[in-house]
């Protein structure tokens, strides 16, 4: 049994995809969908932030959040219970809900949503901003100040893109296969303040990086620091970018075990572990995104090509004292072992145009697992 009262907190950001149910087209129509969600509650607050839904940049995207809790179980329960919302709105404004993340189909063009600041990005990024509709999950975990956040943020960097590995969901983008496993990472990347960084050290490099990017014009603001891990504005929490929104929720979970764990072994390591070029993090990140689970990525220790099993090995070893004491080895070993049987999310996309043909047939699949997953 884990000792609940020592086990750092977790909340869960998932961004879903609206499309056009009879033509699997990307729909516009979050206005509508959070007009509807918002009618149904009747005007009041939602007693639950896991009933809430929020809208984007982009208005083919709305955002479910969890509470924070330190029961994987719970933010399982929490995911489900979202995506229940978020379906019913959608279907009550004849759209339908898709957990994945890219647009497989595209010809219909995005439209942002009409928010001063969402409004201002576009203008100042160009299409940057206008091709940013690739949807994300992010997991929040507990930290105890600025400067332990930080020392995990440094010391993520060699291991999130097997973070990216596990979840890869986005092969199909605009009506093509990309050729990655996640073509969202390539995308996100766009972003000037998005990638790979270097080791910031302090919390007072870390601000001062972050304000030198927003006055050189790189961010407009703190919400615009798109960092792989970063320092919650809100929260006592670090913030774990880097995941393609999940189609099964159970990926999800396994993520959000990980990231924890990862954030848990670094807060308490003696020592940092030796620095990763970033160009050399790049070529990390470029395998991720390009094989997901199904080729070769760099070791997170001996920085070598190896077999994807290896590479999530040596994670599951490194972490395995903090899963343990979080009660979630179970969930992460039962968890690795259904992606290689399975596959990541972008496998099964993979599967569902081998046997339909078509990239309709793909988004039909994904719809329909999204509404399995919601329970």
């Amino acid at each position: 049994m884990s000792d609940r009262s020592a086990v750092r907190k977790v909340g869960v950001e998932e961004e879903l995809l609206l499309v056009h149910p009879d033509s699997g087209e990307l729909a516009n129509a979050a206005g509508a969908v959070l007009h509807e969600h918002r009618a149904e509650r009747g005007g009041t607050a939602s007693p639950s932030a896991s009933r809430d839904l929020e809208g984007e940049l982009l208005r083919h995207m709305v955002e479910t959040h969890t509470d924070p809790s330190t029961d994987l179980t719970e933010i399982g329960h929490q995911l489900r219970g979202a995506r229940r919302t978020a379906i019913a709105a959608a279907e009550d404004s004849g759209v339908a809900v898709a957990a994945v993340a890219t647009a497989p189909l595209g010809s219909a063009p995005p439209a942002v949503t009409a928010n001063p600041r969402y409004e201002r990005i576009v203008q100042e990024f160009g299409d940057t901003g206008r091709g940013a509709g690739t949807l994300g999950m992010h997991v929040h975990v507990d930290v105890a100040d600025d400067e332990e956040g930080v020392r995990v943020i440094d010391g993520l960097r060699p291991w999130l893109p097997l973070l990216t590995a596990l979840s890869a969901n986005s092969p199909y983008a605009s009506g093509r296969d990309t050729g990655y496993a996640s073509w969202r990472q390539q995308v996100w990347t766009r972003w000037p303040t998005a990638g790979p960084a270097e080791p910031y050290g302090s919390a007072a490099e870390y601000r001062r990086v972050s304000e030198t990017l927003i006055r050189l014009g790189a961010a407009l603001d703190d919400g615009m620091l798109y960092y792989d891990a970063r320092l919650s504005a809100s929260y006592p929490t670090v913030e774990i970018r880097v995941a393609d929104t999940c189609t099964d929720v159970d990926d999800a979970l396994l993520v959000a075990a990980l990231a924890r764990a990862l954030v848990e072994t670094l807060a308490v390591a003696d020592e940092p572990a030796r620095p990763l070029r970033s160009d050399l993090l790049r070529a990390a990140w470029w395998r991720a995104a390009r094989h997901g689970l199904n080729g070769d990525l760099v070791h997170p220790v001996t920085r070598e090509p190896v077999r994807a099993g290896e590479a999530l090995r040596a994670l599951q070893e490194a972490v395995g004292p903090a899963l343990e004491s979080a009660g979630d080895a179970a969930l992460v070993e039962e968890g690795l072992a259904r992606l290689a049987t399975a596959g990541t999310g972008a496998r099964r996309q993979r599967q569902a145009f081998e046997r339909t043909g078509d990239l309709r047939g793909v988004v039909a699949d994904v719809v329909a697992r999204t509404a399995g997953s919601a329970g």
